[in-house]
């Protein structure tokens, strides 16, 4: 490595020290990605990696990986120096890494992923199917779940995959294993019995380094938090020093204080009635109403029906009986084109596969739904008000680029999502669904997203905010709904409830993974 002489690491940290990094700086095309950053984790040591979009954490986790050559600086693993680290050498050292993808075989068999790279590590050539069995029996068993093993991995939840995942790490001997956003697809029930997991794996003396940017998890998961903001360390301390409050602030360099949303009930008639709603195998019997300027939260864990719910209001889902009343009037919500029509708006839950067009313009984006108005008498598209109105929605909602034309995959995750929200505000709903919406985003772009969605119910729109985001909801909602099995298994006005009351009765349900003996 090149760069400035490297100090070395303090004695009292070297010596029990697994992993340590000594003034890490890294820049790619003249953009300073890390500078100066240092960092010790031991056996056993739960350690979070937290920053915002941007800050450098999936450079760092790269360097760590030897995917990715530091300018300056050293790698000390096991006492072992690197002065420049493969990947080979990471694995051998035993640190691995599971992305947010997991990186599985999704044709393949439980048993043959968490098994294959051990085999092929080992030159194998002749498969016994039964070791197969054994080596990955042998890993669900450390971290006390079980799994079918002969199942493919496509056909098993996301929740089952990354146990899949810390298998596979497991049996090859890891000792740091790297968890990057581990927790984003996973309901509130399956990150209890993931920690639960990683608790479980610390006990056998292997360090985790988990990236996140969901405080609670980051307050209840670490030992230590080193946070980053724009490529430098921040703080880097015992998760016992550090709450909500502190932890945003370092993240973002500002306070920020997140008030309730104060809505004043009315008489107002509702703008959406649902009454008796029932589509088979999805949900039955759902009642609410929804009226101007209110907030409702519905909530509930993997297979609730609460998506199911949104996609039957959205015309996705047909229903089998009840009806739905808008203003009063039965609506025949047969189709999206129909659900439009009655000024409902849906944003769902995966920006990247359903919400956004991610290799098109940000501006295409904006005006896909409201193109019919943009267009001239003889179908000519008008570049002037296509342009202002791009214009109005990246000052309004705050989107960060210095070019509308750039594709929608250039941006942030939070400003991705304002993007969807501007195509679906474009169109003025009345209604408007929110699946998840500040799921992948950082803290300080979900703060803003709050007050965004708060002011649009200000202005009269009614909006249901569909999470398990317990303190999202609490911040959000005037109300929430709890479902359960394709019921409503609960209303609560938000006064009345607690987040620690709301969780308990969100996790009532059993877990996500069946647990050994």
């Amino acid at each position: 490595m090149t760069g400035r002489a490297s100090l070395p690491a303090p004695q009292h940290l070297m010596a029990d020290a697994f992993l340590t990094l000594n003034h890490i700086s890294k820049s790619f095309a003249g953009v300073q990605a890390l500078d100066d950053v240092s960092l010790v984790v031991k056996p056993g040591e739960a350690h979070c990696l937290v920053g915002e979009n941007g800050s450098g954490k999936s450079t760092l986790i790269k360097i760590i990986a030897g995917v990715v050559t530091p300018d300056s600086g050293d790698i000390v693993i096991n006492g072992r120096s690197f002065q420049r680290l493969y990947p080979m050498d990471a694995i051998r050292e035993g640190i691995q890494v599971i992305y947010q993808d997991f990186s599985l075989f999704p044709n393949l068999t439980v048993a043959e992923n968490i098994a294959l790279n051990y085999q092929l590590s080992r030159n194998v050539r002749v498969v016994r199917w039964g070791q197969v069995h054994q080596i990955a029996q042998t890993a669900l068993d450390k971290i006390g779940v079980r799994l079918p093993l002969d199942v493919e991995v496509e056909s098993i939840s996301v929740a089952d995959k990354q146990l899949v995942a810390i298998c596979r790490a497991l049996v090859q001997n890891a000792r740091l294993i790297i968890m990057d956003e581990a927790t984003t697809a996973l309901t509130e029930k399956e990150i209890r019995a993931l920690f639960r997991v990683i608790r479980n794996v610390q006990q056998e003396g292997v360090a985790v380094l988990f990236v996140s940017h969901k405080l609670n998890e980051v307050l209840e998961i670490a030992d230590k938090v080193m946070i980053i903001r724009n490529g430098r360390v921040v703080v880097d301390t015992d998760v016992a020093s550090l709450d909500r409050s502190k932890l945003t602030y370092y993240m973002t360099g500002r306070q920020i204080e997140e008030a309730d949303y104060d809505y004043r009930p009315t008489n107002e008639q509702p703008l959406l009635e649902v009454r008796h709603l029932s589509s088979r195998g999805n949900f039955e019997d759902i009642s609410f109403a929804l009226r101007p300027g209110e907030i409702l939260g519905i909530t509930g864990l993997l297979g609730s029906g609460r998506t199911e719910l949104a996609l039957s209001l959205f015309g996705v889902l047909p229903v089998d009986s009840g009806e739905i009343l808008i203003d009063g009037q039965p609506a025949h919500v047969r189709d999206i084109q129909s659900a439009i029509h009655h000024g409902i708006g849906y944003v769902p839950e995966d920006r990247l596969t359903e919400g956004l067009f991610l290799d098109q313009s940000i501006s295409r984006n904006i005006v896909i739904r409201t193109i019919d108005t943009l267009t001239r008498p003889g179908g000519l598209l008008s570049i002037s008000q296509v342009n202002r109105q791009v214009r109005y929605w990246v000052e309004q909602l705050s989107i960060k680029t210095h070019d509308p034309e750039l594709p929608a995959k250039s941006l942030s995750g939070g400003n991705q999502q304002r993007v969807v929200l501007a195509k679906w505000l474009a169109s003025k709903p009345r209604i408007l669904i929110l699946n998840g919406p500040t799921v992948g985003v950082d803290v300080g772009s979900k703060m803003e997203l709050h007050e965004i969605i708060k002011n649009l119910a200000r202005e009269g729109i009614g909006i249901l905010v569909i999470s398990d985001d317990i303190p999202e909801l609490l911040h959000l909602c005037n109300r929430i709904l709890l479902m359960r099995r394709g019921r409503v298994a609960g209303v609560f006005d938000r006064p009345e409830i607690t987040e620690a009351e709301l969780t308990a009765r969100l996790t009532e349900a059993t877990s996500m993974a069946r647990p050994a003996g």
